[in-house]
């Protein structure tokens, strides 16, 4: 004997909006994750012989430079470290907010940058970097 339901019987179906909702959260989680990986690489700072002309600097940044026998230049202009305190100082009271970028030669010792680097931190300047040459991309075989 067979026993029928009361209910109307209904067909199986697969819902997919919960699949969906699924796939996209799994999407997002994987993008985020992908965000924050990074690449360590290391890089070489040794950097070419600026040619430029004072017009190639923008007024907003201040470029320093430090070469291997330890000179200073700021822009393209040799200072000393007393001379360059007292400049930085003038410039960080209209915005310490300007970009300094500090570069040196692959030869320059770590403490004259460090020397630099504790100069424009000292006049109050927040956006301190240092700028290196990347290598070319070599592809993969």
């Amino acid at each position: 004997m067979k026993i029928r339901s009361p209910l109307p019987a209904r067909k199986n179906r697969l819902e997919i909006i919960p699949l969906i909702d699924v796939m996209f959260f799994l999407l997002a989680s994987f993008m985020m994750v992908s965000l924050t990986m990074t690449k360590q690489q290391t890089i070489k700072v040794s950097l070419p012989v600026a040619t430029a002309s004072q017009n190639d600097f923008k007024p907003d940044m201040i470029n320093l430079a430090v070469n291997a026998a330890g000179d200073v230049f700021m822009d393209t202009q040799a200072i000393t470290l007393p001379e360059l305190a007292r400049q930085l100082q003038q410039r960080s009271a209209l915005s310490a907010e300007t970009p300094v970028y500090i570069s040196g030669d692959a030869d320059t010792r770590h403490a004259d940058m460090v020397k630099v680097l504790d100069q424009a931190r000292r006049a109050g300047f927040t956006k301190v970097a240092f700028n290196v040459k990347a290598e070319p991309a070599t592809e993969a075989k």
